[in-house]
């Protein structure tokens, strides 16, 4: 458990979110991809206050994963400087995360009902 984490990365819509998503899971990169669509975003960019429409990609990984993981965000999305951030899951259902590291390795399980 200690070993998973929660990746958190925003898009510019829910096409980039998905094509991210699909290509670091096919890479083993991660577990899982989750796209929630739509969300507004407010932030500083440019010395100005900005406001954006955007999608969230929610990615469930292992630590050792995220330098790769990041790399492969960062080259592959379409802003200059991406959100990618990676929390801690600090508990769960204990086969669910067993499933995230199995497949995180290429050892194709069942995820837990």
């Amino acid at each position: 458990m200690d070993e998973c984490r929660l990746v958190y990365v925003t898009t510019s819509d829910e096409a980039e979110a998905l094509r991210l998503g699909r290509q670091v899971v096919e890479q083993r990169l991660a577990a899982c991809a989750n796209v929630l669509p739509a969300m507004r975003s407010i932030y500083w960019w440019d010395d100005e206050v900005q406001s954006a429409q955007e999608a969230i990609l929610l990615l469930k990984t292992r630590e050792d994963l995220l330098p790769s993981l990041t790399a492969a965000l960062v080259e592959l999305h379409s802003y200059e400087c991406p959100c990618v951030v990676a929390l801690p899951i600090c508990g769960g259902y204990g086969p669910f995360l067993d499933w995230i590291c199995a497949e995180t390795q290429g050892t194709r399980t069942s995820p837990p009902q």
